[in-house]
């Protein structure tokens, strides 16, 4: 049974006054939250194992959808991506919203780069605050290169990359 609590008003603590509580929530909006609110979360996890041997960036598979309520919202990207690989391998990764790209290490070893330390399974992370200037749904997603074209693993070892996107207000 779900309880309620019902007032007709609040008294100040000081005792001069009291505070009217007459549908004081019922006009919320997103719009009206103050400049860096939180107006909705997003998030998306894989564990599909997607095996890259390209110096070409790639499709991980981490990936989300948002769609922003004001275009002047800010998007909060964090991502946490899983990889396992073997000696002096490495990996690069791009951010993109949509094709536009947001982030890049630059190189297929930007990211992480294993010099004979035998097979390792790391998780690095991302955080990028991105201003997309729309309310149109807004696709984030990781690609991934290997260093060289040496094999490497999103997802190896049984691992989850996960990636989740935070709408701010502007």
């Amino acid at each position: 049974m779900a309880s309620k609590i019902k007032v007709d008003q609040i008294q100040t603590a000081d005792g001069t006054g009291t505070i009217a509580l007459q549908n004081q929530l019922s006009g919320l909006t997103s719009a009206s939250m103050p400049t860096g609110s939180v107006l909705q979360v997003v998030s998306a996890n894989t564990s599909s194992v997607v095996n890259i041997a390209t110096t070409t960036f790639t499709d991980t598979g981490i990936t989300a959808t948002i769609t922003p309520s004001a275009t002047s919202s800010k998007i909060l990207v964090m991502a946490t991506v899983a990889v396992n690989h073997a000696n002096n391998e490495g990996i690069g990764i791009k951010l993109l919203r949509g094709s536009t790209q947001l982030f890049s290490t630059g190189n297929q070893y930007g990211f992480l780069y294993a010099d004979s330390v035998g097979d390792s399974y790391v998780r690095g992370t991302i955080n990028e605050l991105d201003s997309p200037s729309t309310t149109s749904a807004t696709t984030y997603k990781i690609q991934a290169g290997a260093y060289a074209g040496n094999q490497i693993a999103i997802n190896g070892a049984n691992s989850r990359s996960e990636i989740l996107l935070m709408e701010i207000a502007g």
